[in-house]
């Protein structure tokens, strides 16, 4: 499958509050068949323009693309990534390097350049993704947060991110206090916000196997002492810098358990809710099949399908990629507990091992289990963790 890539990224103030818009377009540049944006905190405009790129890869690379045109209006990243340019900036080498990495997945890659008039489309999304870092920047005021500008790497990290379980390759404090993360095998750089993600305890539902999805049952007495021993982990190990959680009230009693046991509020973020299963809630998943076979089939297949009456696993991803942008720019390189559901949660992995959508059917997640994905402020990401039980 063929198909076109425009990537556009910005930067006011250079450096300054950046982002970047990518949208891929069938093979007659008709049919949009993904958006990406994303705003990135402090950051360059050739930072953004990379990163726009990057985005674009991997969303045809998910569509499954064989052959690719990309055209920018960055003359930069378009000689650069033909080759006729060297990439001499240290923090445009890594950038360079994940895309070139990503184009040797397809089977054909051309680089064009356009004017800005021909790239309207990744230009508006780029204009959007900065728009929401000015709000994330008011919100982070609001909460008396300081703004990080490190969103290339930080010289002096918090000490959550020093302290909690450090990956694999990054150094000790130093003498003066502070510490520099040493890039692992994956040249991700920078501090990663670390998302520890805690799947909500059991309820009558999950007891009966039944789709749980906006309906809101309690936490059984088992499910209760499932969040207070995961709770007691968590708080054993400290340096969570903040909880946020689902509205639905068998994650935000998972999260007070740890909310308690560290002295920490607990946020609710309406992004984080489970997928609506509508005309399905509450059906086991016999019953879901015999009442719409040739749906339900093939629904376990294509996330792009709702449930009668219900949402689609990629609408759930697209409100799940907007909630680790906030969480990302308004926690950078700290710890955050994450309490969610098992489709949110999987879908945060899914995006941090930057795969497809057959992640969500073939992984499994019991109930108040532990998993941990991390998002660098170079656009690196990795799993640390997944369907950890053993304090159960």
């Amino acid at each position: 499958m063929k198909v076109i890539i425009e990537a556009d990224g910005g930067s006011r103030g250079n450096p300054g509050p950046a982002g970047y818009g990518a949208v891929v377009w069938d093979a007659d540049h008709v049919r949009v068949l993904a958006e990406r944006r994303e705003a990135l905190g402090v950051a360059t405009n050739n930072v953004a323009e990379y990163r726009g790129l990057i985005a674009g890869l991997e969303a045809a690379a998910e569509l499954g693309a064989t052959e690719v045109v990309a055209r920018m209006d960055s003359k930069l990243v378009v000689e650069q990534m033909s080759g006729r340019w060297k990439v001499k900036h240290a923090a445009m080498i890594p950038l360079a390097d994940r895309a070139r990495r990503l184009v040797a997945g397809f089977d054909t890659v051309s680089f064009g350049w356009i004017p800005r008039a021909e790239n309207s489309h990744a230009d508006r999304l780029a204009n959007e993704a900065m728009d929401d870092a000015e709000v994330v920047g008011e919100v982070r005021d609001a909460l008396n947060q300081p703004v990080d500008n490190g969103a290339l790497s930080r010289s002096t990290p918090s000490a959550a991110a020093e302290t909690y379980t450090p990956r694999s390759g990054s150094t000790g404090p130093t003498p003066g206090g502070s510490s520099q993360a040493a890039p692992g095998w994956t040249g991700a750089v920078g501090r990663p916000t670390r998302l520890l993600l805690l799947r909500h305890g059991q309820t009558e539902l999950s007891v009966q196997r039944r789709y749980s999805g906006r309906g809101n049952p309690p936490l059984t007495a088992l499910g209760r002492e499932q969040a207070t021993r995961a709770a007691k982990v968590l708080a054993g190990k400290g340096d969570i810098a903040a909880i946020v959680s689902s509205p639905l009230d068998r994650a935000r009693e998972t999260a007070e358990a740890t909310g308690q046991a560290l002295g920490l509020p607990v946020r609710v973020m309406d992004g984080l809710i489970e997928t609506d299963f509508g005309e399905w809630e509450g059906l086991t998943f016999l019953q879901a099949r015999e009442r719409d076979p040739e749906l339900h089939a093939r629904w376990l297949g294509d996330p792009s399908l709702p449930a009668p009456g219900g949402e689609s696993f990629d609408q759930v991803r697209e409100r799940i990629e907007a909630v680790r942008r906030d969480l990302v720019a308004l926690y950078p390189g700290a710890n955050v507990l994450v309490v969610s559901h098992v489709t949110p949660i999987k879908t945060l992995l899914q995006l941090a091992l930057g795969v497809g959508p057959a992640l969500l059917y073939r992984l499994h997640l019991d109930l108040a289990s532990h998993s941990i994905a991390e998002f660098y402020p170079d656009g690196g990401s990795s799993v640390r963790l997944v369907n950890d039980t053993s304090y159960l």
